[in-house]
């Protein structure tokens, strides 16, 4: 299948605990480092345009997470389908390729708390942060958790609208956009990696993996992101926000501005896919971003 402006010829892969991580990689020869962490239930096609504009000046990794876009699709037995593995395999694969210093992290929706809990996990190597409708925290105080959310973790329904029916891949090129419906061939690019049940096993898993109360597994993990997070203040960081996020709605955008309050903010009327509704607005100000604070 054709994926529209998406650079195939620049992918690669490594393997994981026995599974295959697809990635893309591009600017190799330059010295600063750019990793950009998509969300659920995207890909890394979701950054074509972005990486087609930094590799010039940018090394540039853009990984699929295991059971998604590229990667492998392993079964439940096979992968633990949870925040902390996630973090383990992008250490993994960032080591692998020797470049887990001077990091610059692009993040955007469940990226965001891998992105912040590998920085977290490694402050000294985060130089630069760019945060796109999404969390380094706990669900803010006032919001609510969207009634698609808590239906899609129901057991049984749950596993019936996502694997079955295909609801969120499918809900999310629809309802992700809001200033203009994609065209068919991008909306088919998103949905081609989750054409069976087995193949969207892990975007169940990652609404599943959202901790609501404290008894969740990955609770710990989140709150240890949350309590940290301050770190990050004198940071560089950029806050790109589409303002028409069902999901991560002002509530979010709010809660960074209150624990990053000399972060650079930008704001469109755009959804959720805010690379897809805005991105020739969004990518020349993360480009002059980069530029305006170089890793020393």
């Amino acid at each position: 299948m054709q994926f529209p402006d998406y650079p195939i010829e620049l992918s690669s892969y490594t393997s994981i605990n026995g599974c295959r991580m697809h990635y893309l990689e591009g600017g190799k020869d330059h010295s600063e480092t750019v990793v950009m962490l998509h969300g659920n239930p995207s890909w890394s096609f979701y950054y074509r345009h972005l990486f087609s504009a930094l590799i010039n000046n940018y090394h540039c990794i853009v990984p699929d997470h295991i059971g998604m876009g590229l990667s492998d699709k392993p079964v439940k037995s096979k992968y633990e389908f949870t925040l902390k593995q996630r973090v383990d395999d992008l250490d993994t694969l960032l080591s692998s390729l020797g470049v887990d210093n001077n990091l610059t992290l692009i993040v955007h929706d469940w990226g965001g708390m891998i992105g912040m809990a590998y920085a977290t996990r490694y402050p000294d190597k985060i130089k630069r942060l760019v945060i796109s409708n999404t969390a380094g925290f706990h669900i803010p105080e006032g919001r609510q958790v969207p009634w698609q959310l808590k239906l899609s973790r129901t057991p049984l329904i749950g596993s019936f609208l996502i694997q079955g029916l295909n609801a969120f891949c499918r809900g999310g090129v629809i309802q992700c956009v809001t200033r203009k419906a994609m065209d068919k061939e991008v909306k088919n690019a998103y949905l081609a990696p989750y054409d069976s049940w087995a193949h969207r096993f892990s975007v169940l898993r990652f609404v599943e993996d959202i901790p609501l109360d404290k008894m969740h597994p990955t609770y710990d993990m989140v709150e240890q992101v949350d309590k940290n997070l301050q770190q990050f203040e004198k940071v560089p960081m950029l806050v790109c926000w589409g303002l028409n996020d069902f999901v991560f709605d002002v509530h979010y955008l709010n809660e960074w501005k209150k624990r990053m309050p000399d972060a650079e903010y930008h704001e469109y009327d755009a959804g959720h896919y805010l690379l897809e509704d805005a991105a020739n607005e969004v990518i020349p100000v993360i480009q002059k971003f980069l530029k305006s604070n170089p890793v020393e």
